[in-house]
Order: structure tokens, then C-alpha cells, then sequence
């Protein structure tokens, strides 16, 4: 497998690209960011320039929105926002492809830090070798949630070689309150999956947004500790936990999964460092990272990571600075003991609890090197308090 290529960042009508690209023996990959450009003030354009952006992107590539295996909008105002965006979204892809366009996988309300954007775009597209017929699918559940939004949840199947990857996002539960919308929101996964011939256990990684952290997370944790126990989790899956408005409004929890089925026995570690403790340990039930060895590549996937000690205390308190570098410091860890660093990184996210910290960030990012590489950077609370950023990242390394 060919590395990952540098950051190539392209500027398109009022949007900035950025790109990473993972060659493999099944496929390409194609990890991106489409940022507007600050000038772009209405929503509707800011729109077009993304999807004009991804459609271009996917069209050098000789591919198409058929080729789009996860899609994440992170959204400033999700009430005022959304529809306007689905729409343009909606009108730019029918009118380019001549064909219905699939539903969205995931979107959050996160704020972007990027000064006057209304939002976001993290794309994963899946280029397979040789172009084979059936490289990807839908599939369809009705979950338990009456209300329309909810209607009909949809995830994508990707599959290389023998194995079959899915992902899927806004997955919500009912409930009078946040414990029990939780596990409906887990079983209503469990029943996407299978759908698909998938069970729990073969979920790898999870993002899961709060509407109200400080109030809930506590009662998340619980329903989650429940359900795992119930189903029988043996390996924790990677994953996030952050604060973001989900929508409907009746929902004060969703998730988004990632999940891979393989006819063998699926190549799995967990993911540690010398500079954490195991979450678990706090009653946190996800693993600080999972190494996965597919059928294209050797993924690292690191967990939502904050300015947490080897004992799981928060360190440096009210000091932004002190706090990114230790977040820095244990994702570089963690990669590390894999045999991999910030140049293998091909996506992130960082959450960052008070705006105001944007500028320094990035020069802390550009400082250490964590750079060259798509990472979208939004406003989010984190799951402790006094926590002021936390970062998720994916580094990729060739298969041996």
C-alpha cells in the first residue's frame, strides 16, 4: 500500500478542501474536510461551495456520490440551518448525478470554529480497485421513535474484499429521559445492524453527542454500562462522547457507529499508553483506541482525548495551553506504541469548549505538528467540566 499522501488543500469557489488520500490493495480512500470560505456569509451558498467541493473532489477521482461511505455535517444553528442545507444539498447532487439522492449520514449541531461558517463537512469516500458492481449498499430500519424525523433510519455498507464495513449516524432512542433514551438509542442500533447481518459486538467505533452533558452524562454512562452488559461487549469500541444540540428537539442523545463485519475473526487491539489509564477503570465503558486490521489497511482509532493522568484526573486545571499540550501528548502516546505519529493522521475532530481558544490551538497544532491532515475544529462542551478541548483522530499505516 502506497502512504498516505501530504495535506493537499484546494481552494474552489468559496471553499477549502482538505484531503487525505489512503491507497490500498481493495481500494482507495478518501479522507476529506470542506470548510467555506469566511466571505461566504449565507447559508445557502456556503452550502453549494461545500457540495460543489465534494462533487468536484469525487469527479477527479472518476467517482460519485455513490462512492460517499460517511458524511458528518457539523451545523452552527441546526434549527435555523438544516433544512436549508439538506436542501441545497439535496439540488446540487440530484442535478450533478440525475439520481434520488440518499439521505445524509450524520449531522450535530458543533458550531465551527472557522469564523463565520455555518458549517462543516468530514467525508469518507471508498474508491474500490477494478470498480467492482456492488462496493457499497443501503439499508433500512424502523426505529422505535414515532416522531418524523425518526421514520426510517438508514446506514451504508462498504464492503472490501470479504468484509463489510458500516457506517451509520443519527441513531436516537425514546425515552422520558436521558438514561432510558440511551438504551433505546443502543438497541435501536442493534436492530440496524441487524438488518445487515451485523451484530453489537462488531461495532468498533461510536460517537455519541449529549444535548445537555453536564446534566446526562452520568445517566449515559449508566444506560451504556447496562447495555454492554447486556449484550455482552467483549472489547469496548472506540469512541467520543461530547456535547452537541441533536435534531429533532425531543432528543437529548444520538449516536453515530462504525461497525465491521469479517468471515474471519477480525484482527483487533486495544489501544494504550503509559500517559492513561483505561476509562473503564472510572466507569467510562470505551477503549482509549482500537488498532483494526482490515481488508485495505491498518487503522488506529483514537478515542475522544483530553488532558487526563495516567491515574484518569484532569490536569491543569483552567490553563488552555497546559491542557492541549497533554491532550497532544497522550494521542502522540497512543499512536506511538502502534508504530505510528501525527504524519500517519488522516482525519480528526477537536471539540473546544470556549471559542475564544481557537487561535491558540492552532498554533499549538502547527507547533507540535499536528497538521496536514483534514481536522475539523468546532465548538462543543466535554464530558467533565473543567475540560476545555479533546481531540479524535484516525491514523492509517499500510498493511504488511
Amino acid at each position: 500500500m502506497r502512504p498516505s499522501l501530504p495535506e493537499n488543500k484546494i481552494l474552489t469557489n468559496g471553499c477549502s478542501t482538505f484531503v487525505r488520500r489512503v491507497s490500498g490493495a481493495e481500494a482507495d480512500e478518501l479522507f476529506f474536510l470542506c470548510r467555506p470560505l469566511c466571505a461566504t456569509a449565507d447559508v445557502a451558498a456556503q452550502a453549494e461551495a461545500v457540495y460543489t467541493a465534494m462533487l468536484e473532489l469525487l469527479g477527479a477521482e472518476g467517482a460519485s456520490v455513490a462512492a460517499v461511505a460517511s458524511e458528518t455535517l457539523f451545523v452552527r444553528d441546526i434549527r435555523e440551518d438544516l433544512k436549508v442545507i439538506l436542501d441545497t444539498r439535496r439540488r446540487m447532487i440530484e442535478g450533478a448525478e440525475g439520481q434520488t439522492c440518499r439521505p445524509l449520514t450524520a449531522f450535530i449541531e458543533q458550531p465551527p470554529l472557522n469564523q463565520g461558517a455555518h458549517l462543516e463537512l468530514s467525508v469518507l469516500a471508498v474508491i474500490p480497485r477494478g470498480r467492482q458492481s456492488r462496493s457499497a449498499s443501503d439499508i433500512w430500519s424502523t426505529p422505535a421513535c414515532g416522531c418524523d424525523a425518526c421514520s426510517r433510519l438508514p446506514a451504508r455498507l462498504v464492503y472490501l474484499g470479504d468484509q463489510t464495513h458500516l457506517h451509520a449516524g443519527n441513531i436516537y432512542g425514546a425515552g422520558e429521559n436521558a438514561f432510558d433514551q440511551t438504551y433505546a438509542m443502543f438497541c435501536g442500533a442493534e436492530d440496524l445492524l441487524r438488518e445487515a447481518g451485523m451484530k453489537f459486538g462488531e461495532v468498533v467505533r461510536t460517537w455519541i453527542y449529549l444535548r445537555d452533558m453536564d446534566r446526562d452524562y452520568a445517566d449515559f454512562n449508566r444506560a451504556r454500562r447496562e447495555f454492554f452488559r447486556r449484550t455482552g461487549i467483549d472489547v469496548n469500541p472506540a469512541s467520543t462522547a461530547v456535547g452537541g444540540a441533536p435534531f429533532p428537539e425531543n432528543h437529548v442523545v444520538s449516536m453515530s457507529l462504525y461497525a465491521v463485519k469479517s468471515p474471519r475473526p477480525l484482527d483487533i487491539e486495544v489501544m494504550s499508553a503509559p500517559t492513561l489509564n483505561e476509562a473503564w477503570l472510572y466507569g467510562s465503558d470505551f477503549s482509549r483506541g482500537l488498532k483494526i486490521v482490515d481488508a485495505n489497511k491498518i487503522a488506529l482509532h483514537v478515542s475522544g482525548t483530553a488532558s487526563v493522568d495516567e491515574a484518569g484526573r484532569t490536569v491543569h486545571l483552567g490553563n488552555f495551553e497546559a491542557q492541549a499540550k497533554r491532550m497532544l501528548t497522550n494521542i502522540s502516546a497512543l499512536l506511538a506504541a502502534h508504530g505510528a505519529s501525527f504524519e500517519n493522521l488522516v482525519s480528526a475532530v477537536t471539540y473546544v469548549k470556549n471559542p475564544g481558544d481557537a487561535p491558540l490551538l492552532r498554533a499549538l497544532f502547527q507547533e507540535h505538528g499536528f497538521e496536514g491532515f483534514p481536522c475539523v475544529v468546532v465548538e462543543a462542551p466535554i464530558c467533565r467540566p473543567e475540560l476545555l478541548c479533546e481531540t479524535e483522530a484516525v491514523a492509517v499505516l499500510p498493511l504488511v
